[in-house]
């Protein structure tokens, strides 16, 4: 493990390993380096790259400076491009893909950008994001009730109440709880557009890189109709969808397309 410094001071835990063109990995919600699909998603792309996953700032390792905002984020992941050399290829996941989306639009050096699943909602095929949600993840955190801030995330993103039942007798239990405080900042990076409203293109226009939209062909439709709406509004974008697949993508079958897309 080795540590970069962000532009206001927080150390960010990464690993790095592989050899070849940079890439950074950027998790989705409650996942770090240790706890989810990063580590065995890297481990396949390492035989064509140098891939460098790390944990979100108030996860893992990583510092959590106060107080928190987007753009921090953005300033970290910048930190991880200047370590790779100055620019590299940049790949997120869920939340993870809507910070990379942001950290384009804000023009750090990505040099190609792969996207699995940004949790929009672009229509009525979902109910859109709670007015109050932010502020009752806020309340639960504040008085230490990250097992029902876990809870409510589980709950609004849609997962079946007999699944988050089993997930509490289970090890992973505690590791969602011990960043469960993170959810907050999810929520504030993709908030905007879970409105149930179409996507702004002209937010994205300076998004001019390579960008890969992948999406499970087993995913519910909204994030479907989310995809396809996003590859229409950015620039210089090519969809994908990977049969079989749902949000839960196995990296066996992720692996080889990002390698496609990233090598060509």
């Amino acid at each position: 493990m080795s540590t970069v410094l962000s532009k206001d001071g927080t150390a960010i835990a990464f690993d790095r390993s592989g050899k070849g063109p940079a890439i950074v990995l950027v998790d989705g919600a409650l996942c770090h380096r240790s706890s989810g699909p990063s580590r065995p998603l890297a481990a396949l792309l390492t035989l064509h790259f140098t891939v460098f996953t790390y944990d979100r700032r108030g996860r893992g390792e990583s510092g959590d400076t106060a107080p928190y905002a987007v753009e921090r984020e953005v300033e970290d992941l910048e930190a991880l491009i200047k370590e790779a050399g100055g620019s590299a290829f940049v790949y997120g996941i869920s939340s993870g893909a809507a910070l990379a989306l942001e950290a384009a639009r804000r023009g750090l050096a990505i040099e190609k950008l792969a996207l699995y699943e940004a949790p929009f909602i672009v229509d009525d095929s979902r109910l859109s994001l709670p007015k109050d949600y932010v502020a009752q993840l806020n309340e639960l955190i504040a008085a230490d009730r990250r097992a029902d801030a876990v809870r409510l995330f589980m709950s609004v993103v849609g997962v079946p109440t007999v699944f988050v039942t089993m997930m509490r007798v289970t090890p992973a239990w505690s590791r969602l709880k011990s960043v469960a405080h993170t959810l907050v900042y999810d929520t504030l990076i993709v908030q905007d557009n879970q409105r149930g409203r179409p996507l702004p293109a002209a937010r994205w226009a300076s998004v001019t890189a390579p960008t890969l939209v992948v999406v499970g062909g087993e995913s519910p439709p909204w994030m479907r109709n989310a995809s396809h709406a996003l590859a229409d509004v950015l620039p210089n974008a090519t969809h994908h969808a990977l049969e079989g697949e749902t949000h839960m993508v196995r990296p066996t079958a992720l692996a080889p397309v990002l390698v496609e897309f990233f090598a060509c």
